[in-house]
């Protein structure tokens, strides 16, 4: 119940009949933000209702995606299917009090009614039949639903805070159906009972839900209860300004997850898809809970742009802790080798960081650069790399290696002097040697620095890699 008096409360309620996807998300996140920066509470609810469509593996899909995202639920998950008892004994309620009627029409009578409708262009789809009449009229044998006496005069208003004002003539709203023929109560009377007996004081959502924010307002008041505050948000559309769709990137945050992207760019990127701080581009989680507000959400629909997302994500690759990046990485390496990484392999990820991070948008890119790291040897030489290799170059870098493993020190400032000396006293350039030289260690011709690559990798798994180039045919193991 919204008295005002209490703290702000907010919900989320996705129906898990599939995955949760990216709108899903983000209404998730400005509930959780509109509750964070209030001070208040964010609660879930899963809208389970639908039998036939909820599955358990959609549950687990939103409880993980949420867990994921970083946006912690207050208090337990209510599952409405469990609270259908409640639901029913409101409509009863409403039943007693006259402010609802069985309705004993045949299936066959409500087509003809929907037909007749839709071609005189009228919204109202029930012409109210069995409103007023008396229950001693019905037919034998038949089982009736339970309407919502609606009213029928006047208009029904909400002050949205986003939309603004809006209204619509109660005549255009036909007397919705609260309990089913089985008994089993309706989506529209579950949502209402759910909202005030878990304290809902401002509902977020997306602005297809506005018809239904007017049925719901008046059930609300029939019910003697205050509405909570409603925020309508508008959807999100593709770039190309069509309704989001999979090519456009309507996928499950799973999805996002499988493709590299870090919890922390999401969030951004989400927060971004119809809020706005000024120019603000790249938030923080924390900047976001003390700038967020409703007044910052447009009434236009947000484009998704996979390109920005991709942007902010690397931004927060740069801006994450090499051991946090590297823990990320580790299990996608592990899939793209088919083996576990030992201990020294881990030790190399994590110190190859600092050279890997600006490189990459997404944990992909980051695993496929990293791979040279951490995979077994002999190393495999992509053939742009190949062509660096050789027989001329292998000779030169089977010179280098006694070099390489009689200095002193391994840090880049002495490996650099070291080839460039070599290099100098072979009558040649640095460059002669640093690309073979990179095309043995990393296997590719593009890398982070090459003598960063040697401090990461060591003394003696280097000049292994050297050695495996001497001989390709019969290489050392």
């Amino acid at each position: 119940m919204n008295d005002g008096t209490g703290p702000v409360v907010t919900r989320f309620a996705p129906s898990p009949t599939g995955f949760l996807h990216i709108g899903g998300a983000r209404t998730a996140l400005f509930n959780w933000l509109f509750a964070q920066h209030h001070g208040g509470v964010f609660r879930l609810r899963i809208e389970d209702t639908d039998r036939k469509r909820s599955t358990p593996e959609a549950i687990a899909a939103i409880l993980d995606g949420l867990t994921w995202l970083g946006l912690r639920w207050d208090d337990e998950v209510v599952y409405q299917y469990a609270r259908a008892a409640r639901h029913a004994q409101a409509a009863r309620r409403l039943l007693a009090e006259g402010r609802a009627y069985p309705c004993y029409c045949s299936p066959e009578e409500l087509e003809e009614m929907r037909k007749r409708a839709r071609a005189e262009g009228r919204t109202k789809l029930y012409d109210g039949r069995w409103r007023d009449r008396d229950p001693s009229e019905a037919p034998a044998g038949v089982a009736p639903v339970i309407r919502f006496k609606a009213p029928q005069e006047g208009e029904t208003a909400i002050n949205d805070l986003v939309q603004g004002r809006v209204t619509v003539a109660n005549a255009q709203l036909d007397d919705m159906v609260l309990l089913r023929a089985d008994g089993s109560p309706t989506y529209m009377l579950s949502v209402v009972i759910d909202d005030y007996d878990m304290t809902i004081t401002h509902v977020i959502r997306g602005d297809d839900h506005l018809t239904n924010a007017f049925r719901q307002t008046q059930l609300f008041r029939a019910l003697g209860w205050e509405p909570p505050a409603f925020a309508h948000i508008p959807l999100i559309h593709g770039p190309d300004g069509a309704k989001l769709s999979k090519r456009h990137g309507a996928l499950g945050v799973e999805a996002y997850r499988e493709m590299g992207y870090l919890p922390e760019a999401m969030r951004n990127y989400l927060l971004r898809l119809g809020w706005a701080h000024g120019d603000e581009e790249t938030i923080s989680t924390d900047q976001a809970i003390a700038w967020f507000d409703l007044d910052g959400v447009g009434r236009s629909p947000a484009r998704f742009d996979f390109a920005k997302l991709d942007n902010l994500n690397g931004h927060y690759i740069r801006e994450r802790d090499d051991a946090s990046l590297a823990a990320e990485v580790a299990p996608r390496l592990e899939a793209l080798l088919g083996r576990p990484l030992d201990a020294a392999a881990r030790r190399r990820l994590e110190a190859g960081m600092p050279g890997l991070k600006p490189r990459a948008k997404t944990l992909v890119d980051l695993a496929e650069n990293a791979r040279f790291y951490v995979a077994p040897r002999p190393l495999e030489v992509t053939p742009e790399a190949e062509k660096l290799l050789s027989d001329e170059a292998r000779q030169r870098l089977a010179r280098l290696a006694p070099r390489l493993r009689a200095l002193p020190d391994w840090d880049e400032a002495v490996l650099e002097a070291a080839v460039r000396g070599f290099a100098e006293d072979e009558g040649g350039k640095l460059g002669q040697v640093a690309q073979p030289l990179r095309a043995a260690l990393s296997g590719s011709k593009t890398s982070p620095g090459i003598f960063e690559i040697m401090v990461v990798l060591g003394r003696e798994e280097t000049l292994e890699r050297i050695a495996d180039q001497q001989d390709p045919a019969n290489p050392r193991t």
